[in-house]
C-alpha cells in the first residue's frame, strides 16, 4: 500500500490549460502534472527559474483525478490596445519592450480564454520515491500555509476553500481516488482519469501531453491515460 495526498480543487473559475493555438486558450478536463507541479512549487515558495528542482518534483509525481462537479465551461473575450512605449511583464524578471512601425499598433490585441465555472475536481497524488524531500507531509503543510497566494491555472482563479482533504493508503492512484469523499453537489457517476499503470485498463483511452520540460519551458511527449466512471477501490487496485 502506498500513501497518497487527496486534494480538492474548487473555485468560482478554474483553468486547466490545454494546447493554445494563436489567440485561443482552451482548457482541459483535468489538471496536468505540470500544473500541479507549479501549484505545489508556488506553495513551497520556489522560484519558477529553478528548472532542475521543478523537473525533479514533476518526475516524482503520480496522480489520478475525478471531476466531481462538471460546472460550466465559459469563454472570456479579452482585448487590449498596446502602444510602442508599453512594456510587458515577463517570467524572467525584466520588462519586455516592443518594436515595429506605427502601423503595428493600429489594431487591438484580441484573445479568447476559456474557464470552468463552479467545477470541483478531486486529485489523488503521491511521490516516488516517497521519502525524498519535499514529502507529502511537507506539501500538505505548504498548501495549508502557502508561501504565496495560490491559483488554479490562471492568476484570477483563486481557490474557494482548503485544498487538502486528507490522505489515503492504496495500491495506486485510482484506488486512492476511490477512497476520496465526493464534493458537494457531486455527480452520481463522475468522470475519472488515471494514467496507465495507476488503475485498471478500462474506459476510453486518451493520450495527454501534460508534462513540461522545465529547462526550456515547453511541454513535450505524451502519456496514455484512461477515462471512465469512477472505479471502486477494489476494482482500481
Amino acid at each position: 500500500m502506498k500513501r497518497h495526498l487527496l486534494l480538492r480543487l474548487e473555485a468560482p473559475l478554474m483553468a486547466f490549460g490545454a494546447v493554445a493555438v494563436d489567440a485561443h486558450g482552451p482548457v482541459d478536463d483535468i489538471p496536468a502534472p505540470s500544473l500541479l507541479t507549479g501549484l505545489i512549487a508556488n506553495a513551497l515558495g520556489w522560484n519558477r527559474t529553478e528548472a532542475a528542482r521543478l523537473q525533479r518534483l514533476q518526475d516524482r509525481l503520480r496522480l489520478a483525478t475525478r471531476r466531481d462537479r462538471e460546472g460550466e465551461r465559459v469563454p472570456d473575450f479579452q482585448t487590449a490596445e498596446l502602444g510602442h512605449d508599453d512594456c510587458g511583464w515577463t517570467t524572467f524578471g525584466v520588462p519586455e519592450g516592443r518594436a515595429g512601425g506605427a502601423g503595428t499598433y493600429a489594431g487591438k490585441h484580441i484573445r479568447h480564454r476559456w474557464y470552468d465555472a463552479d467545477a470541483a475536481v478531486t486529485v489523488a497524488l503521491r511521490l516516488e520515491p516517497a521519502d525524498e524531500p519535499p514529502t507529502l507531509d511537507e506539501i500538505a503543510a505548504a498548501l495549508d500555509r502557502p508561501a504565496r497566494p495560490l491559483f488554479l491555472g490562471r492568476k484570477p482563479c483563486l481557490p474557494s476553500g482548503r485544498l487538502v482533504i486528507g490522505f489515503a493508503d492504496a495500491g495506486n492512484c485510482a484506488a486512492a481516488l476511490a477512497l476520496a469523499p465526493p464534493a458537494d453537489g457531486s455527480a452520481a457517476s463522475p468522470r475519472c482519469f488515471w494514467p496507465a499503470g495507476e488503475g485498471p485498463e478500462m474506459g476510453a483511452r486518451r493520450r495527454l501531453s501534460g508534462r513540461r520540460l522545465w529547462r526550456v519551458n515547453v511541454h513535450a511527449g505524451e502519456e496514455v491515460w484512461w477515462e471512465g466512471p469512477a472505479p471502486t477501490a477494489h476494482a482500481a487496485s
